[in-house]
């Protein structure tokens, strides 16, 4: 096995790994006192080589790594991509590109949803994935053989599985319906990590639009916070204090500690006076800024009995097509169909809207009834069924 730890040795492998048309990538990191994850470990295999990068390695340039990320000739394929992609992009501020997600277009060709890298090799290939290594701390040295090993497993077996998934979708005609998703994948915008948009990624435990916008400036505090100390969210502020202090908006350090869900002490720290010009951003925001506070409203009776119809739709549109379901649409994008006119929701677009958007949109216009025939669900033209 062949263990990379000089610059030297990387451009070298890097080099050899850009003359095949495809390249398996795995990393091992660790991010459970960080904001931005720690790179521990880089696997990396083509049809005819095989390395392991340590990128903690005293004096190790990781830019051929990245090169080779961004090489647009090398298709880089992953299994459940986002977090590696994730590293690159925080590291660099691009995504690697052209990239193959094992995970999604099995769910495409037919596996079950999220399906694992275990599953998937075993059913692809036979082989028992050994995955005793799999809760090792990456960051320690030195890796003993058997991590190493089973590291490099991650990627080995993934050349074969791309193979296989490569040509399922040639025979089933899905590649354009990958490359859909694959599209979605490598858009800059998902691994944007904004303070100004921090708070889209909190519920929204507030009872108004003025606690919204005092949230809003608190979320993009503590984001910047986090980001500039590089440790996570919930060092600097818990959510429930976050939803806490956005609901009873203290506007002194006196009435910050009142608060429970503060820890003894809290507000004579520095971060206090932070929290409270937060606070008062919040309140001086111009409304225009802060969008509606939208509270869950119960779907109708025609509503709800139109969203189980589509349940009973979906899955079988799913299995006609051995897609995984979940991949298609989920029960709020199923809600949205059935009470709204004009929404524009996955299951509406692209490859799903031909599969899956169409019918739903007949069957909730009434212009479809479902019926059994041999025991499995299908779709008819309502006209047939009065006539």
């Amino acid at each position: 096995m062949r263990v990379i730890t000089t610059t030297a040795g990387l451009q070298e492998a890097c080099t050899q790994l850009a003359k095949s048309n495809f390249v398996a990538v795995d990393t091992e990191f660790m991010r459970e006192t960080t904001f931005w994850p720690i790179l521990c470990l880089i696997q990396m295999a083509s049809p005819d080589t095989e390395v392991v990068v340590d990128p903690l390695s005293p004096g190790l340039d990781l830019a051929p790594f990245y090169e080779l990320m961004m090489n647009e000739v090398v298709v880089k394929v992953f299994h459940a991509a986002r977090q590696d992609i994730e590293i690159v992009f925080a590291q660099t501020g691009a995504v690697p590109r052209p990239v193959f997600d094992t995970q999604i277009a099995a769910m495409v060709c037919g596996f079950n949803e999220s399906v694992s890298y275990v599953n998937l090799v075993k059913k692809v290939t036979g082989v028992d994935l050994d995955k005793s290594s799999r809760f090792t701390d990456w960051s320690r040295r030195p890796l003993s053989p058997g991590q190493l090993t089973y590291a490099l497993a991650d990627v080995t077996h993934l050349r074969d599985v791309y193979a296989y998934l490569i040509d399922e979708m040639c025979t089933s005609k899905r590649t354009d319906w990958v490359g859909e998703e694959m599209a979605e994948l490598m858009a800059t915008s998902t691994y944007q990590t904004l303070p100004e948009e921090a708070w889209k990624r909190l519920k929204l435990r507030v009872k108004n639009r003025k606690a919204l916008a005092i949230l809003i400036e608190l979320a993009d505090w503590r984001e910047r916070l986090a980001q500039g100390q590089n440790v996570p969210r919930g060092r600097i502020l818990r959510d429930e204090a976050l939803y806490d202090i956005a609901n009873q908006a203290p506007a002194t350090v006196e009435k910050l500690s009142e608060l429970r869900t503060l820890s003894d002490g809290f507000a004579r720290s520095a971060r206090a006076k932070e929290i409270i010009d937060a606070v008062k951003r919040g309140i001086a925001r111009d409304p225009k800024t802060v969008p509606p506070l939208e509270h869950a409203t119960p779907l109708s009776a025609e509503a709800n009995a139109t969203v189980e119809l589509l349940k009973v739709l979906l899955k079988a549109a799913a299995a006609r097509h051995r897609v995984a379901p979940r991949l298609i649409a989920d029960t709020e994008e199923l809600e949205q169909i059935a009470s709204e006119d004009d929404t524009k929701v996955r299951p509406l677009m692209g490859w799903r809207r031909v599969v899956f958007g169409e019918d739903a949109l007949r069957l909730k216009r009434g212009e479809l009834a479902l019926t059994l025939k041999r025991g499995e669900v299908v779709a008819i033209s309502a006209a047939s069924v009065d006539a």
